[in-house]
């Protein structure tokens, strides 16, 4: 009762502090947040919740259950950066939750579920991830559900019951289609698979599994109909495009080498990072004698080797694995404390040693006194050097205190990223804040854009931001189409966008009409004069960032 108490009390801590605290803290940052917070702008602002639009045009990328989520709290908290990001957060817990519940499902032990979803979320990358605005938390929200209701069904004692487990399985599926894509319906059997092998449960997989395939098909069909009617190509680009040339294609998005995930995998375990190795050798030995470990090994290493092999890679798809990780990790961290095992001190050096080296990156390399060639923070800002220098040492401090006395101190390391979580907003260098993170620069510039009857930005990642903060999506685009290429190509849309060569002819015609403002994102090897642009009425900047207004002209 005592571990229950001290492993929910921690997970309603790392709730608030970790995840609602912070998410006014720091800007949106271009082009993710700024994106995903216009498109259900617009959404709500249209009605329109069947086509997705981004800047008016259509976008094709992604279902609509990530939209969805993300608009309905747009609806409810406004427009704002808590309700842009409130939707990873909402989806990040859920997920804490059915962690636990399948924790406790698999051992009957209140210690380990609990401790299950506070490992799950404070591991660097679902917290790094459950607090940005993208729609990998809920993706991973319905991949996770789909595989505790997969674990429901097989361990099913009566047919109704393990019909509704393959029902409900159907359902998480459908939703993880419509989240992300067909991906969500390949994971969740690719996961499976060695346990059903080892349990040679193929007989079931083959009788009952269609149910979960009518279910599946029930909950995406409405949406799927509606999307086709309204816009016919939608899944012709969906699946070619998003599917098969950013996964397999030589021109896949993304591209990186099989190795990739192995680093991202290391840091995102932080800070239980020393209970890994013995956490999947537990999971591996117990095989025979127990099915549920061997469950959550494939549900981490089958995944893990599936986005390896795929050519296009992203820090954010290897997510889903860290639910049956974190299962895996609390059980073996339990099992170690009442043997008072040398692991849990071994993990605290491990987050001494991450907290040092962060610290010391931050005041040795990047600080305007480091030594590299190129410092990230300039002289005037040692307060931001001080204040990331400060997140770090925290992180290192906490694995200090869960060094001694491990047997009673090691849980203290869920409190590791609570100095990156509170502090990151305001040690963020101004040479990023200027490039990723708009929202001041067009606060700046809001009486030039108020004036301007057209916008153009040369980074959709700027227009999404102008469009966001301006509560308008009329912003056009100047000499990158970026990830809006496809919606260009519908007719009407011909003057959304203009190239350098043909903006002179462009501006003398719209300027008769309204001011034009030009908004610029320098890239880091080039200055405006380069760009050779009209001469500018009136001109702002701040870093990488450029204002060009042109005023009317008869």
């Amino acid at each position: 009762m005592k571990s229950l108490v001290k492993y929910g009390t921690a997970f309603g801590l790392c709730f608030i502090l970790l995840y609602l605290l912070p998410l006014d803290g720091r800007g949106l940052w271009q082009p993710d947040e700024m994106r995903y917070a216009e498109i259900s702008r617009e959404m709500l602002l249209s009605g329109n919740w069947i086509v997705p639009h981004f800047l008016d045009l259509r976008y094709f990328e992604k279902p609509i259950l990530g939209y969805w989520i993300n608009t309905f709290s747009q609806f409810v908290f406004g427009h704002n950066n808590f309700a842009v990001r409130l939707g990873s957060v909402f989806c990040t817990t859920l997920s804490a939750l059915l962690v636990a519940w399948l924790a406790f499902r698999m051992w009957r032990d209140r210690a380990v579920a609990a401790l299950s979803g506070v490992i799950f979320l404070t591991c660097f990358l679902v917290y790094g991830v459950g607090t940005y605005a993208v729609l990998d938390p809920m993706v991973t929200l319905c991949l996770t559900a789909a595989m505790c209701c997969f674990w429901a069904a097989s361990t099913a004692t009566t047919t109704p019951s393990k019909i509704r487990g393959y029902i409900l399985l159907g359902l998480a599926c459908g939703l993880g289609v419509m989240s992300k894509g067909f991906l969500a319906l390949a994971i969740p059997v690719i996961g499976v698979l060695p346990w059903v092998v080892l349990q040679k449960r193929w007989r079931e997989m083959f009788t009952v599994g269609p149910i979960a395939v009518v279910s599946a098909i029930l909950i995406v069909l409405p949406w799927a109909l509606l999307i086709a009617k309204a816009e016919p190509d939608y899944w012709r680009y969906f699946f070619w495009v998003e599917h098969i040339q950013r996964f397999a294609e030589d021109d896949a998005q993304h591209k990186a080498p099989f190795w990739y995930y192995i680093p991202i995998f290391i840091v995102g375990c932080m800070p239980w990072l020393g209970l890994l190795p013995g956490a999947l050798k537990r999971g591996f030995q117990e095989r025979s004698d127990q099915n549920a470990p061997f469950y959550l090994l494939g549900w981490v290493i089958m995944p893990l080797l599936f986005f390896s092999i795929a050519k296009g890679k992203l820090p954010t798809y290897i997510l889903p694995c860290f639910a049956p990780l974190s299962i895996l990790m609390a059980r073996h961290a339990v099992i170690l404390a009442k043997n008072k095992a040398r692991t849990l001190r071994v993990n605290g050096w491990l987050n001494l040693l991450f907290g040092l080296t962060g610290f010391a990156i931050v005041l040795v390399a990047l600080a305007p006194w480091g030594f590299t060639k190129h410092t990230l923070y300039d002289t005037s800002e040692v307060n931001k050097v001080m204040t990331g220098g400060l997140a770090f040492l925290i992180w290192a401090l906490v694995g200090a205190v869960a060094i001694f006395h491990s047997e009673r101190r090691w849980f203290w390391v869920a409190l590791c990223p609570l100095g990156i979580a509170l502090l990151v907003g305001q040690s963020i260098p101004n040479t990023v804040v200027h490039s990723k993170q708009p929202q001041a620069f067009i606060e700046a510039i809001r009486p030039q854009l108020t004036d301007s009857q057209y916008i153009l930005a040369n980074n959709t990642g700027i227009a999404s931001g102008i469009a966001w903060e301006m509560k308008r999506s009329d912003i056009d685009l100047y000499n990158s189409e970026g990830e809006l290429r496809y919606g260009l190509t519908y007719p009407g849309n011909e003057d959304r966008f203009t190239t350098p060569a043909n903006f002179p002819l462009w501006l003398e015609k719209h300027r008769r009409s309204g001011n034009v403002a030009l908004v610029i994102l320098l890239s880091n090897r080039r200055n405006l004069e380069e760009l050779a642009l009209p001469p500018a009425d009136e001109t702002y900047s701040d870093g990488r960032l450029v204002l060009l207004q042109y005023l009317k002209q008869p």
